[in-house]
């Protein structure tokens, strides 16, 4: 059963040397994502599952102490999922899709160990019927399960945004940011999925897996952090 969850952005600049010299623009968003996942380590979870979007190749269910590397932005860093030893010895080599590097960061940082940790990475084409089933079947891993689901809303908000302007784009990210911070299990699992593809909002599926793990769960929403800079939207929030 789901006994707490987070929602995080996933842009590798959180990492600092990733940002580099942009690096303090997002100390609030960093410090948001500890005080998130404080609040997943105090529920005393048995499992934490990380939830991110992924393409094909990163897909599928990550181990713990799978490697993620942020290589490709250009710095030389690599990470593991949750805490390495002789249980993640033989964890298969299939690199962390971004989102889930990204979290492993975020772990890493917050000093994790309160339970073994999994990844699971989902492609935007995932239907929200499939995502509710999905976090159902995460929900039923363990007795006391945890969930962190990785995910940036739109990438619409200004002229210089990623996905350029979209008028559409402050609507979605302000609807889905009262749905997670009210955790508002109904509204989640009612954000239009076409619309969040136009938009690019990686977050849709990863939040609708959330929606079908906490469906019994009766927990309170909290939003920490909402911001778009370099006009994406950037969540973050705590259930317990």
């Amino acid at each position: 059963m789901l006994v707490a969850a987070a929602v995080a952005p996933c842009p590798p600049l959180l990492v600092p040397e990733v940002a580099a010299g942009a690096a303090p623009e997002l100390d609030a968003a960093r410090a948001a994502c500890s005080d998130a996942i404080a609040v997943l380590a105090a529920a005393r979870p048995d499992r934490l599952v990380v939830v991110g979007p992924a393409e094909q190749s990163g897909r599928g269910p990550h181990q713990q102490g799978a490697r993620g590397s942020f290589r490709g932005f250009g710095v030389d860093l690599d990470v593991r999922l949750g805490q390495t030893g002789p249980d993640t010895a033989t964890a298969p080599e299939r690199d962390l899709p971004p989102s889930l590097s990204v979290a492993a960061w975020l772990l890493a940082r917050a000093g994790w160990a309160a339970a073994p940790v999994e990844g699971l990475g989902v492609g935007e084409p995932l239907e929200p019927q499939r995502c509710l089933e999905v976090g159902g079947e995460l929900a039923a891993r363990a007795d006391r399960v945890a969930l962190l689901a990785m995910g940036d809303a739109s990438v619409c908000r200004t002229l210089k945004a990623p996905g350029y302007f979209d008028e559409r784009a402050a609507g979605f990210d302000a609807e889905a940011a009262r749905a997670i911070g009210s955790a508002d299990i109904a509204a989640l699992k009612a954000l239009d999925a076409e619309l969040a593809y136009e938009l690019k909002a990686a977050g849709r599926a990863p939040w609708q897996v959330l929606a079908g793990a906490a469906e019994q769960a009766s927990l309170r929403g909290e939003l920490l952090y909402e911001d778009a800079p370099y006009g994406v939207g950037y969540l973050v929030a705590a259930w317990s």
